[in-house]
């Protein structure tokens, strides 16, 4: 491999890695049902709890300190009997959700078109499988 070859590939691998150190944490299946869900006020883990299908309470408090912890939530403990901890989005993570929000849309948009992609590629496969091919 070439010198130049190597250092193309450091400094892409140096501009990627925050990128994908952040995604791996704000990408995850219940990082975004969770910001999602705490978009519109400050939610209480029990209303995301009910509000996440499929969730455990071991997850959802992993995430939620995770979250906390990357500066996307901000937990708020209110002084009363029962304590009542709520949490919220922070101003970044306000600016996240109107991505996520766009993604979403874009999801929308396109599912049909992924589904109808999907079909016809596993059709392919199959066929070329059928005739003895690895891969059409």
């Amino acid at each position: 491999m070439s010198r130049s070859h190597t250092h193309v590939s450091q400094e892409v691998t140096a501009q990627a890695c925050p990128l994908v150190e952040v995604i791996d944490h704000v990408a995850g299946k219940w990082s975004i049902s969770i910001l999602v869900a705490a978009a519109h006020g400050p939610v209480r883990f029990t209303e995301l709890e009910r509000s996440i299908e499929g969730i455990s309470r071991r997850m959802l408090t992993l995430n939620l300190r995770r979250l906390e912890r990357d500066g996307l939530l901000t937990r708020t403990v209110h002084p009363v009997v029962p304590p009542k901890v709520e949490y919220s989005l922070t101003p970044m993570a306000r600016e996240l959700y109107s991505h996520l929000a766009g993604l979403v849309e874009w999801a929308d948009r396109h599912r049909s078109s992924i589904t109808e992609a999907r079909t016809a590629y596993d059709s392919t496969v199959a066929a070329a499988q059928a005739a003895g091919q690895s891969r059409p």
